[in-house]
């Protein structure tokens, strides 16, 4: 049993894995317990779509509203560039996803489940689609798919349910919250497509299968995108509580020599090798050091690249793709793009790199949403671990490394 996880066994023929052959390696799905809830909570299992969230206690949230009929939302818009293991999933094994929403939509009394797929990952919109005609006349009638649009911001919980509410994916941090209300004004339980896959699993081989599978102390198992100095970018599958280094391994190992390391993608942060191999796979443990696997990305700098380079374009690409819906946002991540990219370019005018620390510090917590906090985590961390390399751009117009090349956005 300790072999099955989301993406191990068979591969499946011609991509996505039909619902026979998934039954034939797996079994059915079993009836859902009435304790499933605690059943989750004994798991562990925690979001896997970036804050790492305990699933029980956002179902709890939910199931408690059912006289409120809630909807379940299903959380496939995977915009983070650095990202891939979504719509991996939803390729090659969708009826992980249909089986898991099926659960959580019958505990917590959900009405309706809305899949809110990226527009443009088209083999997991074609995968999906085709899975849920497999399905029975009773799920199909209560289950939609809605596109997410290509922005950066479309992932956000509160941004997928004010889309599918009303067209424009803009997100906020002002109550209420989806739980509370969300799609048609119901109580939300929104889900990443990997959280409801672990369930799915769960559901069939219950906690103690799920436990485990992590090491030492951690629960179950993680998928994540592996990209830069590796033979090709990868998603693969790791037991939580193992190291970077073990899933950069999985990943087929370093082909050439790293200078940093991004945890999280664009709302992570950046680790600075040789401290980085040794951190822990696990949201409980990199949350205690300030840091998070979030959307499950591991970014790999080479050590010829510069960071400053690689910094400013991401920075860049946030401004751009930021809600422009506040202060911060249209005016703040607008004016840090534009000095980081001074600085990337040897052309400082004044004190840019002083400006950028100042402006960065007031970002936080002033926004409508979260997304001038999530840029200005990830400049911190580039400050600190590229901190040479932005004084010698500052100071010196000079480049450290070979290449002052940025990592493609």
């Amino acid at each position: 049993m300790t072999g099955i996880a989301l993406l191990a066994g068979p591969a499946p023929r011609d991509g996505a894995e039909p619902l026979a052959d998934q039954t034939a390696r797996l079994g059915p799905l079993p009836p859902v317990a009435s304790d499933f809830i605690a059943v989750l909570e004994r798991s562990d299992l925690r979001g896997r779509g970036g804050a790492g969230f305990s699933a029980a206690a956002k179902w709890r949230a939910v199931a408690g509203r059912r006289a409120e009929r809630p909807v379940l939302l299903v959380n496939g818009a995977e915009g983070e560039p650095f990202s891939y293991k979504d719509r991996r999933l939803m390729e090659t094994r969708p009826h992980l996803v249909l089986d898991g929403a099926a659960v959580a939509a019958r505990t917590v009394g959900a009405a309706e489940i809305v899949h809110y797929i990226g527009a443009e990952h088209v083999g997991a919109n074609q995968a999906m689609r085709s899975a849920l005609g497999e399905r029975s006349r009773h799920e199909q009638g209560l289950t939609r798919i809605v596109n997410a649009p290509v922005r950066y911001i479309s992932g956000e919980e509160s941004a997928a349910v004010h889309f599918v509410n009303e067209g424009t994916a803009l997100p906020t941090s002002i109550p209420p919250r989806p739980f509370e209300r969300g799609v048609a004004g119901r109580p939300t339980l929104v889900h990443n497509v990997e959280t409801l896959a672990h369930v799915a699993l769960l559901a069939r081989f219950g906690e103690a299968w799920f436990r485990s599978l992590g090491c030492g102390d951690s629960a179950g198992t993680v998928l994540v995108s592996v990209s830069g100095a590796v033979p090709e970018t990868r998603v693969v599958e790791v037991p939580q509580g193992v190291t970077v280094t073990d899933a950069v391994n999985a990943a087929g190992g370093l082909t050439v020599d790293v200078g940093a390391v991004l945890l999280g993608g664009y709302f992570g942060s950046w680790a600075a090798t040789p401290d980085a191999w040794s951190v822990v796979l696990d949201e409980r443990a990199l949350r205690a050091q300030q840091r998070s696997l979030g959307c499950g990305v591991i970014g790999l700098l080479p050590r010829d690249r510069c960071g400053v380079a690689s910094t400013s374009r991401v920075m860049a690409y946030l401004a751009h793709e930021s809600a422009r819906q506040c202060g911060p946002c249209t005016f703040g991540l607008r004016a840090i793009a534009a000095a980081t990219s001074r600085l990337a370019g040897m052309a400082a005018e004044g004190d840019d790199l002083e400006h950028v620390r100042r402006w960065t510090g007031l970002l936080s917590g002033r926004g409508a949403c979260h997304h001038p906090d999530g840029a200005a985590g990830f400049l911190n961390s580039a400050l600190r671990v590229f901190a040479e390399d932005f004084h010698s751009h500052q100071r010196e117009r000079r480049c450290t490394v070979a290449r002052a090349i940025a990592v493609p956005a």
